[in-house]
């Protein structure tokens, strides 16, 4: 089967989004179902560069791998800052919002703790770039000491699948994950993609899901067939993000592209578009959302695939602040983003104005 045809023309579609202004309101609500280790007064709502993320946007620094990530508190614009409290009478901190209750919504932020539910659950350890499986019963992150772990919802139960050898930076893991298929017949797969920086060159990694204590392994980037076809990067390659039913991912690479890498009978792949930070939905077709600036800001593209070719619309036209590392809700029908203010949710369907949803800023990411 051949790599699905993609095109780089940009079609943007004006859209009325705004962003809201939000009532800041300290939400509250029951832990995660599976009993979490959750804390009724946390630790004031922090952050590191891109929530705690190693691969960071434009001006950003990169942490060193095995170096805890500062727990320093943030300040959102124009405010002091949060206490992770609700305020008293004649404070003059603004309260935490915490819109997570009854959502799927999670946000990791470098520290030991992780927004889900309308609390903040207790890892045990740093967590940077959290991201779930697709059915939501394992979380897999970077840890204090740079290696990449699994663990349940609750923090507890966790693995080392991968002990970072030293003098690396590990980020953004996302999970590949296929059923099997008798036509043609594929073997199930849950492997772990992940992308590694050494001595000032990234690369793309993959490991067993699984494993404990594994090697990962550089992942095959394969153009499409034919004489023509235009030769991958191998390196400068990173924010990878795994999706759809057939093994699917996207990423990012230091030239400023959004590549796609089919994985189904046979490894091919191409260039998307120009953009970042790419996120693939779950759903079967596919759907993309990307990071482009446009107008002085960051703005979220969404890449849909048609039979007359990709589609690209700007969900966030009008945009007057950054949106950044988009994460797509298990439904498709909504993605998540980070802004200067915390994070928002936007409709992938209307042009609904995108809603602040946490002040707490950090990597959100959706439990499947």
């Amino acid at each position: 089967m051949s790599a699905r045809t993609r095109g780089s023309t940009a079609v943007a579609v004006a859209l009325t989004a705004t962003l809201t202004a939000a009532t800041a309101a300290l939400l509250t609500g029951c832990g995660p179902t599976s009993g979490a280790r959750a804390v009724t007064h946390p630790p004031a709502a922090t952050g590191t560069p891109n929530g705690g993320g190693s691969t960071a946007p434009a001006g950003g620094a990169t942490p060193s791998a095995g170096t805890a990530p500062s727990t320093s508190a943030t300040t959102p614009a124009g405010g002091s800052t949060p206490t992770g409290t609700p305020t008293t009478a004649g404070s003059t901190r603004a309260p935490v919002l915490n819109g997570t209750a009854n959502s799927r919504l999670t946000i990791s932020d470098g520290t030991r703790y992780v927004v889900m539910n309308g609390t903040r659950v207790d890892f045990g350890t740093a967590v940077r770039d959290l991201a779930w499986s697709p059915d939501g019963r394992k979380a897999a992150f970077i840890d204090g000491a740079g290696n990449l772990a699994v663990a349940d919802p609750d923090g507890t139960g966790r693995v080392t699948v991968a002990r970072n050898p030293g003098g690396q930076n590990w980020s953004h893991p996302t999970w590949q994950v296929t059923g099997y298929d008798t036509i043609p017949e594929l073997s199930r797969r849950n492997n772990i993609f992940f992308a590694v920086r050494k001595n000032g060159v990234s690369e793309l990694d993959s490991v067993p899901a699984n494993a404990v204590g594994g090697t990962p392994k550089k992942l095959g980037l394969g153009g499409e067939p034919g004489d023509g076809a235009q030769r991958i990067p191998q390196t400068g390659n990173s924010w990878p993000s795994a999706g759809g039913t057939h093994g699917s991912a996207v990423y990012a690479n230091s030239g400023g592209e959004v590549f796609i890498r089919d994985d189904y009978v046979r490894q091919q792949g191409s260039v998307l578009t120009h953009g970042s930070q790419p996120a693939m939905s779950h759903a079967e077709q596919e759907e993309i959302v990307f990071v482009r600036s446009a107008g002085g800001h960051d703005h979220l593209f969404l890449e849909t695939s048609t039979d007359a070719g990709p589609v690209f619309r700007d969900l966030t036209p009008y945009a007057t602040t950054d949106y950044t590392e988009p994460a797509w809700s298990p439904d498709g029908g909504t993605v998540a983003a980070r802004t200067p203010a915390g994070i928002v949710t936007l409709s992938t369907k209307s042009s609904a104005a995108p809603k602040l949803v946490s002040t707490y800023t950090g990597l959100p990411s959706y439990r499947g």
